[in-house]
């Protein structure tokens, strides 16, 4: 097991060697010459590394609700665009198609179309999973089961190829062949194929349609048998882009021991690792003993004062903790407001559109401790700036002319800019 020290001293220093890079810029003039001895000004647009959140507040406030609620929906999403560069869609099948040959295409789309419009990079998740499938897959056959999925994974991936880049492919696949709550068809499928030959046409169907895609075998299940299973698909020659961790942690914080134990499991297969869907409880926490988080059900989840200065102290740590390693490429959290998933206090924001400590402190990050504000600089001699910055999107200004560029890997990036 690799040695951690969870200081923030220790931590920081880790986070600035892998997020960040040594800019020198040259500014040239249109006659190739260089500016010389004059004041610009460098921000920071955009990280590269994926601040994500759920975004169903975008497909509601793009036309499923109306009047007070979408008040409140839009007052939500304004606190999403000020936070996040990274947006989960929903596509789980029963909803997005409850009726076979319907699909929910136009909402999607508009929603999608939004997010690339105010510069939010989409995935879109789930292409396949056991869970809420068309309950109109049972009477197939399990032939045609595996067929209309690979089929819907090419009408979806090739219809939204190019607003939606990344995809979780296959989600939860450990538990998918013995699920056994209820029958559903692609639990039929994992049981005669087994996982891998389950995945294996799943994954080639989204890379066909998108080459480019970013491609994600996603689990909520952290034990050796995810390990296990993302060795075999390796070996059985499926291109997987990256590893999806849930941390869901309705039961309290993982904690940075049990982080860095998950990392190093996955870190073994050098693929970037998503955590893809983040909770926090800031109320009351669920009972230890509980296995599947389902079965928790109750009426009313409350946040708590408490349970705020919990839930803000371990964001930040955890934050911090996965900032800092540099195989893990993004984290989305799961999601926004209070009371959706199971009703949990696991929000960012509470029930009434108002922020917690916790989204005010990872704005902080995010748009503070790792982020270049808006900086004047002057050029030297030569016509160059130098200055360090987290990854990521930037522009110069100068005489009102924005002039973009991109820090897109860790050590000295040398950037000519063309006035």
């Amino acid at each position: 097991m690799k040695s951690f020290d969870s200081s923030d001293h220790q931590t920081n220093d880790e986070t600035r060697k892998n997020r960040t890079a040594q800019a020198e810029v040259t500014v040239l003039k249109a006659d190739n010459t260089p500016l010389v001895r004059q004041e610009v000004v460098i921000s920071q647009t955009n990280h590269k590394f994926l601040f994500g959140i759920a975004g169903f507040d975008i497909v509601d406030a793009n036309g499923n609700v109306s009047g007070e609620e979408k008040e409140l929906v839009d007052r939500r999403v304004d606190k999403l665009t000020d936070l996040f560069n990274y947006v989960t869609l929903p596509f789980y099948w029963g909803r997005f198609e409850p009726q076979r040959g319907h699909p929910m295409t136009t909402s999607l789309m508009k929603a999608a179309r939004w997010c690339v419009d105010h510069h939010l990079l989409v995935k879109g998740h789930p292409l396949c999973w056991h869970t809420l499938t068309p309950d109109w897959l049972l009477s197939m056959s399990n032939a045609d089961i595996l067929q209309t999925q690979v089929t819907r994974i090419q009408r979806e991936v090739g219809g939204f190829r190019g607003l939606i880049n990344n995809w979780d492919v296959i989600n939860e696949a450990v538990i998918m062949p013995i699920f056994d709550k209820y029958d559903n068809g692609i639990t039929r499928i994992g049981k005669e194929l087994g996982r891998i030959k389950t995945i294996k046409p799943m994954f080639e169907a989204a890379r066909a349609a998108n080459p480019k895609a970013i491609l994600l075998l996603n689990d909520f299940d952290v034990s050796p048998a995810f390990d296990i299973l993302v060795e075999g698909c390796l070996e059985a020659g499926i291109q997987i882009d990256a590893v999806g961790i849930q941390s869901h942690m309705h039961q309290g914080y993982w904690g940075v021991e049990k982080t860095m134990q998950v990392l190093e499991h996955f870190s073994r297969f050098n693929l970037p690792i998503h955590f893809t869907e983040t909770t926090l409880v800031s109320g009351q926490l669920m009972a230890p003993e509980i296995v599947d988080l389902n079965d928790y059900q109750v009426a009313d989840w409350p946040t708590t004062p408490e349970g705020e200065d919990r839930q803000v102290r371990e964001v930040i740590l955890h934050y911090k903790t996965l900032l800092s390693q540099p195989l893990v490429a993004g984290i989305t959290w799961w999601d926004l407001s209070d009371g959706n998933w199971l009703n949990a206090p696991g929000g960012l924001i509470r029930k009434d559109g108002s922020r917690k400590p916790a989204y005010d402190a990872l704005i902080g990050l995010v748009k503070g401790d790792w982020w270049l504000a808006p900086t004047r600089l002057d050029t030297d001699g030569d016509g160059r700036v130098h200055f360090t910055g987290f990854l990521g999107e930037y522009e110069l200004l100068y005489e009102g002319e924005r002039h973009h560029f991109m820090l897109d890997a860790v050590g000295t990036s040398k950037i000519e800019i063309h006035l």
